[in-house]
C-alpha cells in the first residue's frame, strides 16, 4: 500500500512544485486513498467494508474549535536581516584602500558582476571606502516599501570619516556562514531580498561623543527598497491538519476581512495546503501586521448564528474587567460591525485602561468614537501613547487629523514628534503638513502653541521638523562647523549670518542668511551641505549655546511600555496608575 501511494505521489508531481503551483489536496488525498483501498484489498484479501471504514476515516475532518488561535500559529512574524558589501564614494581623502579580506573579495566579484571598469583602481582612491550595509526586512513588506540601511567601515576599509559620502548601488541578500571542513567556512547566500543607495548619515553628527568610531558607523534613512515580498501565513497545529480545516479557516477569515481588487472582491486568506493558509494583509492593517495576525487568530471559524448574541454578551462581561480587557477587544475587533454596540458600551467606562482597548478596536473598524478617547489616551498615558497613535492615524475621518493636530500643542516632544509622524504616514499626510523638500531630506514648520522646539529624524523619513516659530540664533564671533563649514554674524548687517565652506580640491562656497533656523537650513545647502551636516550644525549650536529652543533627536513614543495598574484598587471603574516617561 505504502509503494503504490508513493508512486502515485510521484507520477502527479515528478519534481517538487511551488506551493502555488501544488495539485489541490482533495484529489490528491481521495486518489492514494482509493488505491490504497483497492491495493490493500487486492494483496491483502481484507473486506471491502474495512477498506471502505479506512477511506471514512482518513477522509473525516477534525471538530473545529471555537478561535483560529487554537487551530493555528502565526507564520511569517519574524524580522529578516539581510547584508552586503558597498562602495561609499564622494568623501574629501577620508576613505581609504581597502585591505584584502572577504568584504573586499565580495566586492570585487558584484563590481565585476556589473562590469566596473577597473574595480581594483577604485578601491584604492582616498574618496572612497569600502563598507558593510545592513538591513532589517519586517513581516509582511511588500516589493517596493523602502529600509532603512545601517552603514558600518570594517577594519579592512580604512575609511576615517563617511561623512558626506553616497553610498552606491547594494544588493542585499540573506546569509549563512557554513563549515566545510575543519577550520574553513563559506557563506551561503539567498536570493537578492533587498537594495539600497543614498546619502550617509554619521552617527558623530548627531553624537556629542568624540569617539573616532562614529565617524565610521552611520545609516541611510530609507535609502534600501524591499525585492521580493514577504508572504505571512498560518500552520495549522498537528491534531487539526485536514484540508476541510484549512479551507474552513480561510473562508472564516474572508468573511471578515477582504478588499476589491478593482472591481472583484477578493478575501486576504488561501488554503494552499492542509496545514497552510496563506494571508495578504489587509489594506487597513498596512502599518499595524502584528495587529492584523492577532486580530485575524482571534475569529471564530463557524459563521455567525443565534449564539454570536450570548458570545458578545460574554466578551461585554469580559471588557469591563482588566485582567480579561484585551484580549475581549481583540475578539470583539474580529467579530467585525456586529461587535460595534458592545465597543461603544465599553467607551462609557471611566477606567483609562478599558477605555483604551474598546476605542482601539473601534479605531481598527473606523468608527470616528474612537477618535476622543484615543487622543485623551495619547495625552495622559504613556504605556498607550506608541499603539493609540498607530490606531489613530488609520482611521479615514478628518477627526482623526485634527485630534493629531492638537496634539502637537501638548508640550511633550514625543507626543507632539509622534503625532506629526502619525499624520506624515498617511496617504495625504505631507499634503496635511506642507513640507519642503531640501533634496536630501524634509523641512517642515507645524504651527504649535507649546514652547518653540526642533526635532531631527534618525529613520522612516530624513526631516527637520520645527514646532511654533523657532528663536534666532544667537552667534557672538563664529561657530564651527563640520566638512570646512564657517557661520559668523555679518559685519554689516546684525540679523544676518555669512556661512563659508572650504574644502580641500573644491572651490569655496559662500551665502548670506537671515540669522533664523529656516535661512540658516536653507544656506546650508545652498553651499552643499547635506542632512548630517545640518544637523552637526545644529547639535554644536544648541551645546554653545546659540540655539535657545529645545532640541530633540528622534522623540517617538516607545512601544511595549508597560501599564501599571492599581492591584489594590478592586472597583475597575477607578483610574490606574502608570509611570510617565515624560516626567
Amino acid at each position: 500500500m505504502i509503494v503504490t501511494v508513493f508512486a502515485l505521489k510521484i507520477g502527479m508531481r515528478g519534481r517538487m512544485p511551488k506551493l502555488s503551483e501544488r495539485p489541490r489536496l482533495p484529489i490528491l488525498l481521495l486518489a492514494a486513498a482509493c488505491v490504497a483501498v483497492a491495493g490493500c484489498s487486492v494483496w491483502r484479501g481484507k473486506p471491502e467494508k474495512d477498506e471502505n471504514e479506512a477511506l471514512r476515516a482518513l477522509m473525516k475532518a477534525p471538530a473545529p474549535p471555537d478561535l483560529i488561535r487554537e487551530a493555528a500559529i502565526a507564520n511569517g512574524m519574524q524580522a529578516i536581516q539581510v547584508d552586503g558589501v558597498g562602495a561609499i564614494n564622494g568623501l574629501v581623502g577620508t576613505g581609504g584602500p581597502a585591505d584584502p579580506s572577504i568584504f573586499r573579495e565580495q566586492l570585487l566579484e558584484e563590481m565585476k558582476r556589473r562590469d566596473i571598469e577597473d574595480p581594483n583602481h577604485f578601491l584604492e582612491s582616498p574618496d572612497t571606502a569600502l563598507v558593510r550595509v545592513q538591513a532589517t526586512i519586517p513581516p509582511g513588506a511588500r516589493r517596493g516599501d523602502p529600509l532603512d540601511l545601517r552603514i558600518l567601515a570594517p577594519k579592512e576599509s580604512r575609511a576615517e570619516d563617511l561623512g558626506g559620502g553616497w553610498l552606491l548601488d547594494t544588493r542585499l541578500r540573506q546569509q549563512m556562514a557554513v563549515q566545510k571542513q575543519l577550520m574553513q567556512s563559506s557563506v551561503r547566500q539567498s536570493e537578492v531580498l533587498a537594495t539600497g543607495t543614498g546619502p550617509i548619515l554619521t552617527r558623530a553628527a548627531y553624537s556629542p561623543s568624540q569617539d573616532g568610531n562614529l565617524k565610521i558607523e552611520g545609516n541611510v534613512i530609507s535609502g534600501g527598497v524591499v525585492q521580493v515580498s514577504r508572504k505571512l501565513a498560518l500552520i495549522l497545529r498537528p491534531q487539526y491538519r485536514h484540508v476541510a480545516m484549512s479551507s474552513g479557516i480561510a473562508a472564516a477569515i474572508n468573511r471578515r476581512f477582504f478588499f476589491f481588487d478593482g472591481t472583484t472582491r477578493r478575501g486576504i486568506a488561501e488554503a494552499l495546503e492542509d496545514d497552510f493558509v496563506q494571508l495578504e494583509v489587509h489594506p487597513r492593517y498596512r502599518d499595524s501586521i502584528p495587529r492584523m495576525m492577532e486580530v485575524v487568530r482571534a475569529i471564530g471559524i463557524e459563521p455567525e448564528n443565534s449564539d454570536t448574541q450570548k458570545r458578545l454578551t460574554t466578551l461585554g462581561t469580559k471588557l469591563a474587567s482588566p485582567a480579561t480587557s484585551a484580549d475581549a477587544a481583540l475578539q470583539l475587533e474580529a467579530l467585525g460591525e456586529s461587535a460595534v454596540p458592545t465597543l461603544l458600551e465599553g467607551l462609557k467606562t471611566s477606567n483609562p485602561e478599558l477605555k483604551f482597548y474598546a476605542a482601539e478596536a473601534l479605531a481598527y473598524l473606523d468608527r470616528t468614537e474612537s477618535v476622543k478617547p484615543l487622543e485623551v489616551a495619547i495625552r495622559d498615558t504613556p504605556a498607550f501613547r506608541a499603539p493609540a497613535m498607530l490606531a489613530l492615524q488609520g482611521v479615514k475621518s478628518q477627526d482623526a487629523i485634527d485630534a493629531l493636530k492638537r496634539l502637537m500643542d501638548q508640550p511633550s516632544m514625543e507626543t507632539r514628534y509622534g503625532s506629526f509622524c502619525s499624520i506624515r504616514r498617511r496617504s495625504d499626510g505631507r499634503r496635511q503638513l506642507n513640507g519642503q523638500s531640501m533634496g536630501e531630506f524634509w523641512v517642515y514648520q507645524v504651527n504649535s502653541t507649546a514652547s518653540p522646539a526642533i526635532v531631527v529624524s534618525l529613520r522612516e523619513s530624513p526631516e527637520i521638523v520645527m514646532f511654533g516659530v523657532p528663536s534666532p540664533l544667537v552667534i557672538p564671533q563664529f561657530m564651527r562647523g563640520p566638512g570646512g563649514i564657517m557661520i559668523k554674524p555679518e559685519s554689516d548687517s546684525p540679523n544676518q549670518l555669512r556661512i563659508s565652506r572650504f574644502q580641500v580640491g573644491k572651490e569655496d562656497q559662500l551665502a548670506v542668511v537671515d540669522n533664523t533656523l529656516p535661512s540658516l537650513i536653507a544656506g546650508l545647502v545652498s553651499i552643499g551641505g547635506g542632512y548630517g551636516d545640518v544637523i552637526e550644525v545644529l547639535r554644536i549650536a544648541k551645546d554653545e549655546g546659540y540655539l535657545s529652543d529645545q532640541f530633540a533627536i528622534d522623540p517617538l513614543p516607545k512601544s511595549m511600555r508597560t501599564y501599571y495598574r492599581d492591584d489594590a484598587n478592586a472597583d475597575p471603574t477607578v483610574g490606574d496608575e502608570f509611570v510617565d516617561a515624560d516626567q
